[in-house]
């Protein structure tokens, strides 16, 4: 069912054979340059993969940081709904939803990279010497793939072998010699494995939670599976997934440059302290006129002060309408309009003197 996929993956690793062949000037199938050209092959199936990934890779990231800015908001919502996971739930879908979010984007460069991983086991598992052609190859090309030795050990050998392989493969080289590349090529994988999670781990930012404690599950319990399961591998898929690791280790960190995720020490450094203001950026240039603010001597009364001392400088009127004679007493209003205690006095009383 999945013959198609591993064809695919072999026709890309033939055609970067048959360039690495051409360059080292078509060896001999015993010699290590012919067993470089099948290594190289293998790396450069990672990169031609890895670079078909890269936008997948990238929407990643921007996932990852949406989630972030989102976590505030997240936290509100699992306070106000508290037990309620069904309200829960289609509060943080329409949230979303709302925003452009998708948290499966997360898992986007992962996926793809399963089948072609078990697609290239499948391959290298099935080669070995005289054997017929396999998946578009021919069976010289086959030949010379279950021939080629990274440091004497063929890359279709593994750690643990049997039957029919087992003795086709330990008649070109010994056991010894494929369980010390394997378990050195184990040892490599297993290490860029953990750098690659905690490295992971310092893009998406500080969590808390479950969430914490699945990141520390897969920071210790992906290299131990691996160290466990790499005994069956074939020394070209360890191969393959250590390059894949320092692939990503490298990514990740030119990510991790240009952009820190927020609140991390490096998204601090990036912006850093807010700087103190230079007085000298304040004061006039030379020969220009110094700008004074409005306002009296003391301090200036408000606006609203101004008017109400406009009101009082208003002259009073009698009943009639008539304004008062300047200095003659006024006969109380109606409604007692002067202060008790005050008795009668002039009109305009209390009058400030204009400025």
């Amino acid at each position: 069912m999945l013959d198609w996929l591993y064809t695919a993956i072999s026709w890309v690793m033939a055609r970067w054979h048959s360039l690495w062949n051409l360059a080292f000037g078509d060896p001999p199938a015993e010699s290590g340059l012919s067993g470089l050209s099948w290594v190289l092959a293998i790396v450069f199936l990672v990169v031609t993969i890895r670079l078909i990934l890269f936008p997948l890779f990238v929407k990643q990231v921007k996932s990852q940081r949406a989630m972030q800015e989102l976590q505030p908001e997240l936290a509100k919502l699992r306070k106000q709904y508290g037990s309620d996971r069904q309200g829960m739930a289609v509060a943080q879908q329409a949230m979303f939803k709302e925003r452009g979010v998708n948290p499966l984007a997360g898992c986007l460069p992962i996926l793809p990279q399963i089948p072609v991983f078990l697609s290239l086991f499948h391959v290298l598992r099935r080669l070995a010497p005289d054997k017929q052609g396999l998946y578009s190859w021919s069976d010289e090309l086959t030949d010379q793939a279950a021939r080629a030795k990274l440091f004497g050990a063929p890359i279709s050998a593994s750690f643990n072998m049997n039957g029919e392989k087992e003795r086709a493969i330990l008649e070109i080289a010994s056991y010894g010699t494929i369980r010390t590349v394997a378990f050195v090529l184990i040892l490599v994988m297993c290490a860029t494995t953990y750098f690659t999670q905690k490295q992971i781990m310092s893009r998406s930012g500080p969590v808390e939670g479950q969430a914490a404690m699945v990141q520390k599950l897969m920071l210790y319990g992906v290299p131990l599976s691996l160290f466990v399961s790499g005994f069956i591998f074939p020394i070209g898929v360890l191969i393959y997934w250590m390059i894949n690791n320092l692939w990503t280790l490298g990514q990740q960190f030119f990510i991790l440059r240009k952009m820190p995720p927020p609140g991390s020490p490096g998204a601090n450094a990036k912006t850093g302290p807010d700087k103190p203001i230079d007085p000298r950026t304040l004061a006039p240039k030379p020969g220009a006129k110094p700008v004074r603010t409005k306002g009296g001597r003391g301090g200036a009364a408000p606006s609203s002060t101004t008017s109400a001392e406009t009101a009082l400088d208003a002259p009073d009127t009698v009943a009639d309408g008539a304004p008062q004679a300047g200095g003659s007493t006024a006969a109380p209003r109606s409604g007692g309009g002067s202060r008790p205690g005050s008795g009668q006095g002039p009109a305009n009383r209390g009058k400030r003197k204009r400025r």
